[in-house]
C-alpha cells in the first residue's frame, strides 16, 4: 500500500498536466440554416494558460491540414489581426467574441455552398488550436419539428412543442399553430429563441387538453418570416379516448308488441383505440355473449329500458332506450264495491273490473258468468236486487288493440233460506222388498241446510235428522209417501211428498201364490160339498115339502149363524142382507097373493085355507130390487132407474102346496128393511 502511493500521485499529476494543456470549446456541433438566411454560432472557449489570450483568429471553410507545410489550408472566411480588426468587416462573417473566452460568430447571406465544416484556428503567443463546427445550409427553409407526448388522452393536459433548429438575430422568425386549417392559439403558449452553446433553436410550446373531437385532426406548426410561411410541419393527433356517441338502435319494426322478437344494435361515432367488446344492460335479460347486435326473443311486456356499452380500454354506456312494448291489460281482477260481508238475496251488489296497466290505454270491458259471455260491457256490473240465480263465478275481460286479458273467477255467494226441496229415491221409487232404499232430501239453500226432519204419509215425524233416510231392508209396509223439511240460519223449506212403492219379491209371490192356490182348492172342495149338500137338501125338502108347507103360501131362508127375531110379517115383503152388521141375520118372509078366502091361522098345516087352483105348475114371479146403501147399516129398496138387466133380480118360486094358485097382480110391492 505504501509502494502504490507515490505512483498514484505521479499518475494524477500527469493527467492533470495533460488536461491543462488542452483547449476546451463549447458550441453546437451542427448549425442549420437555409439559403438567404443567416446563422448565429454561439461559442465559448478556455485557453490552457490562465494568463494567455488569443492573438489571431482565422475561420476556414472546409479546411485541411497540409503535412508538408505543417499548416491548415482552405477557404478563409475570416482572418483577424492582432487588434481584432477585421479586414473584411463589411463581409458576411462577423466575429462577436473576445480574446479570452467568447468565440461567437455570425454569418449572413448564406448559400447552399456554405454547408460543410467551419474551422476556427485560434492562436496565442505560445499555443494554437483548431476547432471544427459543422454547418448545414439547405436550399429552402427546413420545417420545424413538432414534439408530442407519447400518448394523448382526452381531457388530460399536455404540452406540445414546435421546434425549429434555427435562430439568428436580425432575421425575424415566428412560429404559428394551425389546427385542421384554422388558427389555433391555446390559452397557454410560449415562443422563445435560445442560441446557446448547446443548441440554436426557436420553439413554441402550447399547453392544452385534447378533446376526443381532436382525434385524427391535423395540427400544424408554421414558420413565418416577412408575413409569409417559410415552412411548416403537420402531425395528426392521436387522442386516446373512450368510445363516443354510443347509442342503442332498434332495428326491428315498430311498434313492438309483447312476444315479438326485437333486434338491437350498439353504435358509436368514434373510439381510440377501436372498440373490442360490447356490454348490454340489464344483464339478467339474456345469457348470450356480448356482441354488437343483440336479439331478444319473445320480448316481455315489462322489459326495462335497455342500454349498451362500447368498450376499448374504457367503456362508454349509451343512454337507455325504452322499447315501448305494447301489451294486453295486466293484473285484471274483479272487485266488490260494497261493504257487505255477507250478501243476502235482495241485497244490492256492485262489481267492478279492475286492471293495473294497459298499453295502449284504450280498453273495452266484457263480463262472463260461469264461462258464458254476458251482455253487460261496462266496467261495472250492478245487481239492484240480487237473487240466488245470480250466484256464480264471475270474471271480467279487458281488451285493447293488442289482445285481451281475463281475471280469475270471483265467486258471488248469495245467502238464502231453503227452497225447492224434493225427495230423491235411490235406486228408484219402485223397490223390491228386502232390499235397501235411500231417500235423500235434496235442497237449494245457502248456507246449506243444518237440520232435516222426515215425515211419512201420515205426517208422522220419523225422528230422523239426517239428509238421507235409509230403509234397510225395505218392507211392503214402507210403501207410501215421504216428505222432508230443511232448516238453515235464514229460514226453512218443505218438499212435496214423493211416493215409494215396495213390491213383493219373487219368493213372497211364490209363497202367496201357493197359498192362494191352496185356498182356492179348499174353497172349490167346499163348494162342491156345498152343492152336493144343497142337492141332497133339495131332494129332502122336495119330499117333505107337502107336509111342512102344505098351504103353499110362504117359506123363509135360514141363516146358519145366529137367528134373529122375525120382523113384522106383512104381505108382499122383501128384505136385503146388510154385511156391515156383526153376525146378524136378516131375513124376510115372502108371502104370495091371497086367495079369495082370507087366511086366519098360523103357518101350521092345521090352519084352514081357501081353495087353490089345481094347476101345480103355476109360476109366481117376485121382483127383488137391488139394495142401495143410504148410510152405514141402512138399506133401501128403490125403483130401478137403470136398464132392466142391471137392477132387477128375480127368482122362480115353485108352488110347494096343492091346488091352483091365483095369478099375482102385475104391480110390485116394495118394503124397506132395516136391521
Amino acid at each position: 500500500m505504501h509502494l502504490l502511493g507515490p505512483y498514484l500521485l505521479l499518475l494524477l499529476e500527469h493527467l492533470a498536466f495533460s488536461d491543462s494543456n488542452k483547449w476546451s470549446f463549447e458550441h453546437p456541433a451542427t448549425l442549420y440554416a437555409w439559403e438567404g438566411a443567416c446563422v448565429w454560432i454561439p461559442c465559448t472557449y478556455r485557453i490552457p494558460k490562465a494568463d494567455a489570450q488569443v492573438d489571431r483568429l482565422v475561420v476556414f471553410h472546409n479546411h485541411e491540414y497540409d503535412g508538408t507545410t505543417k499548416r491548415y489550408v482552405g477557404t478563409v472566411l475570416y482572418n483577424s489581426t492582432v487588434d481584432w480588426k477585421s479586414p473584411s468587416q463589411q463581409r458576411r462573417v462577423r466575429f462577436l467574441g473576445d480574446s479570452k473566452k467568447n468565440c461567437t460568430l455570425s454569418i449572413e447571406s448564406l448559400s447552399v455552398n456554405d454547408s460543410g465544416q467551419l474551422g476556427l484556428r485560434m492562436m496565442t503567443k505560445d499555443d494554437k488550436w483548431m476547432e471544427t463546427v459543422n454547418l448545414s445550409i439547405s436550399k429552402s427553409p427546413f420545417p420545424p419539428r413538432i414534439q408530442l407526448p407519447l400518448e394523448l388522452q382526452e381531457s388530460q393536459t399536455v404540452t406540445v412543442t414546435c421546434l425549429l433548429n434555427f435562430t439568428c438575430f436580425g432575421y425575424d422568425i415566428e412560429l404559428r399553430w394551425v389546427l385542421e386549417g384554422l388558427p389555433f392559439t391555446p390559452a397557454s403558449s410560449t415562443i422563445s429563441s435560445s442560441p446557446t452553446t448547446q443548441t440554436v433553436s426557436t420553439k413554441s410550446q402550447i399547453d392544452f387538453k385534447p378533446e376526443w373531437t381532436h382525434h385524427g385532426k391535423n395540427l400544424t406548426c408554421q414558420v413565418w418570416h416577412s408575413a409569409k410561411v417559410l415552412s411548416e410541419e403537420t402531425v395528426q393527433l392521436n387522442v386516446k379516448h373512450p368510445p363516443k356517441g354510443v347509442t342503442t338502435v332498434i332495428e326491428s319494426p315498430t311498434p313492438i308488441r309483447e312476444g315479438d322478437s326485437v333486434t338491437l344494435r350498439c353504435r358509436y361515432n368514434s373510439s381510440n383505440p377501436t372498440v373490442t367488446r360490447y356490454e348490454w344492460s340489464p344483464q339478467h335479460l339474456w345469457n348470450e355473449p356480448s356482441h354488437e347486435v343483440m336479439k331478444i326473443q319473445n320480448v316481455a311486456w315489462d322489459t326495462p329500458p335497455i342500454s349498451c356499452s362500447a368498450c376499448n380500454q374504457w367503456c362508454s354506456p349509451a343512454s337507455p332506450i325504452d322499447l315501448d312494448v305494447q301489451y294486453t291489460p295486466k293484473e285484471v281482477k274483479v272487485l266488490q264495491i260494497s261493504s257487505l260481508s255477507e250478501i243476502h238475496a235482495g241485497n244490492q251488489v256492485r262489481l267492478q273490473c279492475h286492471f293495473s296497466k294497459s298499453h295502449p290505454e284504450e280498453v273495452h270491458f266484457f263480463w262472463k258468468k260461469n264461462g258464458s259471455l254476458l251482455e253487460a260491457k261496462g266496467r261495472e256490473l250492478n245487481f239492484d236486487s240480487v237473487s240466488p240465480e245470480d250466484a256464480g263465478n264471475y270474471s271480467c275481460l279487458v281488451k285493447n288493440s293488442i289482445g285481451q286479458s281475463a281475471s280469475e273467477a270471483w265467486r258471488l255467494q248469495v245467502l238464502y233460506a231453503p227452497r225447492r226441496l224434493w225427495v230423491s229415491i235411490t235406486p228408484g221409487d219402485r223397490v223390491m222388498e228386502g232390499r235397501k232404499a235411500a231417500l235423500t232430501c235434496e235442497s237449494d239453500a245457502n248456507p246449506p241446510i243444518s237440520q232435516y226432519t222426515w215425515f211419512d204419509w201420515n205426517n208422522q215425524d220419523l225422528q230422523h235428522s239426517g239428509q238421507t233416510l235409509s230403509l234397510d231392508p225395505v218392507k211392503v209396509e214402507h210403501s207410501g209417501s215421504y216428505w222432508c223439511k230443511g232448516v238453515n240460519q235464514l229460514g226453512e223449506g218443505e218438499s212435496p211428498p214423493s211416493t215409494l212403492t215396495i213390491y213383493y219379491s219373487p219368493e213372497t209371490i211364490g209363497r202367496r201364490t201357493t197359498m192362494g192356490i191352496g185356498i182356492c182348492l179348499a174353497i172349490l172342495i167346499l163348494v162342491i160339498w156345498g152343492v152336493k149338500l144343497q142337492q141332497n137338501w133339495k131332494r129332502t125338502r122336495s119330499q117333505q115339502g107337502p107336509q111342512e108347507n102344505s098351504n103353499g103360501r110362504s117359506f123363509f131362508v135360514r141363516n146358519k149363524k145366529v137367528r134373529r127375531t122375525l120382523l113384522s110379517e106383512g104381505p108382499h115383503s122383501l128384505g136385503c142382507y146388510n154385511p156391515m152388521m156383526e153376525d146378524g141375520t136378516n131375513y124376510a118372509t115372502l108371502r104370495f097373493p091371497e086367495t079369495d078366502t082370507p087366511r086366519t091361522g098360523g103357518t101350521g098345516p092345521s090352519e084352514t085355507q081357501g081353495s087353490l087352483p089345481n094347476n101345480e105348475d103355476t109360476v109366481t114371479y117376485s121382483v127383488v130390487q137391488k139394495c142401495h146403501v143410504l148410510s152405514q147399516g141402512d138399506y133401501e129398496n128403490v125403483a130401478p132407474n137403470l136398464p132392466e138387466d142391471d137392477g132387477i133380480h128375480y127368482s122362480e118360486l115353485v108352488h110347494f102346496g096343492t091346488g091352483e094358485r091365483p095369478r099375482a097382480p102385475e104391480d110390485v110391492d116394495y118394503v124397506t128393511l132395516k136391521h
